[in-house]
């Protein structure tokens, strides 16, 4: 973890384009070829709430540990504990470095993480951020 200087500004943007990126996302079907891209998308946008949070608090991590604590201590009101987007950091890990494939399970049990957490967690970090 690396300090530097806190920036609102910086942080706004990042959660911003976080869900432009959820919004598009969550447009696509899934299938079997939506399911790698769907899958690595809805991680990165959580990703990159968490991110927005360190940004915020002046604070800079070398790996996805430290965003996705930052995403799971949020307090918002979901059916889904937000928690579980560190099961997303595994899958996304098993995409990127082992070739795995998710299954259309898989990417519609992430579209229903998504559906039910991320705009949640997006407006309440926003209102921290204002």
């Amino acid at each position: 973890m690396r300090y530097k200087k806190p920036d609102t500004k910086n942080a706004i943007s990042i959660i911003e384009s976080a869900k432009k990126t959820m919004d598009y996302t969550l447009t696509l079907e899934v299938n079997e070829m939506s399911s790698i891209t769907i899958t690595r998308n809805i991680y990165e946008c959580f990703r990159m709430l968490g991110d927005a949070i360190l940004v915020k608090k002046g604070l800079s991590s070398d790996d996805h540990l430290l965003p996705l604590k930052e995403i799971s201590q949020l307090k918002i009101d979901s059916q889904r504990p937000i928690a579980l987007v560190e099961n997303l950091r595994r899958l996304r890990h098993n995409v990127n470095y082992y070739g795995y494939s998710p299954s259309i399970a898989e990417a519609g049990d992430a579209v229903s993480l998504a559906k039910e957490c991320f705009y949640n967690a997006y407006e309440k970090i926003k209102q921290e951020l204002q």
